[in-house]
């Protein structure tokens, strides 16, 4: 097994090592239905006025004012290579709270519709192929079957990472 392998197995195990089932916040990114653990999601918001950051990486290329506090604005659809796309009544910021390198992190990510709160279960999840995928396959802890289509459970420590080592600061 490569190391690139056995890393996205040992992240895959350790995202269900406290459980069977997770519960999850499903939206949509370009028609891809991906999933966020519930308890990280801090709010649900309407789309909010952005500031533009001179100089910052167009995944983060933005800043909101969530009560009181300045946060960057993530477009996941960047870190996964997709187009960016103009917003509508549907997309709404969903503001997470996420560990980066040691320190607690409110970060709003930008999304096309917020769907459900819903259960997900271990059995039905699987790691990330190693080959075929137009992702990085470690920008994704999981893929989970429900019904007939597959929910994507995003890396948010290694997109946040990369970009952060890429671009020096998040924020």
């Amino acid at each position: 097994m490569s190391a690139t392998a056995a890393a996205t197995a040992e992240r895959f195990d350790n995202h269900w090592s406290y459980a069977e089932e997770v519960e999850v916040l499903t939206f949509d990114l370009n028609g891809e239905t991906f999933a966020l653990e519930a308890v990280i999601v801090q709010e649900i918001l309407d789309l909010l006025p952005e500031t533009a950051v001179p100089g910052s990486q167009p995944f983060v290329a933005s800043v909101i004012n969530f009560r009181g506090k300045v946060i960057p604005l993530a477009d996941l659809r960047l870190a996964f290579g997709m187009e960016a796309a103009e917003a509508t009544i549907d997309s709404r910021i969903i503001v997470i709270e996420i560990d980066l390198q040691g320190e607690q992190t409110l970060v709003g990510l930008r999304t096309d519709k917020v769907n459900e709160v819903t259960t997900l279960a271990k059995s039905a999840s699987e790691a990330p192929p190693s080959i075929g995928m137009r992702w990085r396959a470690d920008y994704i802890n999981c893929l989970v079957k429900r019904g007939g289509e597959f929910i994507i459970l995003p890396n948010l420590q290694a997109i946040f990472s990369s970009r952060h080592d890429a671009a020096g600061a998040v924020s």
